[in-house]
């Protein structure tokens, strides 16, 4: 069984490259998805257990599925 905390950090990290492949910065996905950079940030280090309705907010934001952001 793959440890939470890990599967955390795997999933900020797609976020991270997905944001980076749509050249947006940080506070910009963060404004997309009516979050604080300091939400964003943590999220993409993988130190927040992300909810439904944050998944929704962040493929809506990025153009995906939440499926995609979890397919670590």
């Amino acid at each position: 069984m793959l440890d939470p905390e890990k599967f955390y950090k795997k999933v900020g990290i797609k976020i991270k490259k997905l944001r980076l492949e749509k050249k947006m910065k940080q506070i910009e996905l963060a404004y997309d998805c009516d979050f604080k950079k300091q939400t964003m940030a943590k999220i993409e280090a993988g130190k927040m257990n992300l909810t439904l309705k944050t998944l929704l907010k962040l493929s809506e934001a990025l153009n995906t599925t939440p499926s995609d952001l979890l397919d670590v």
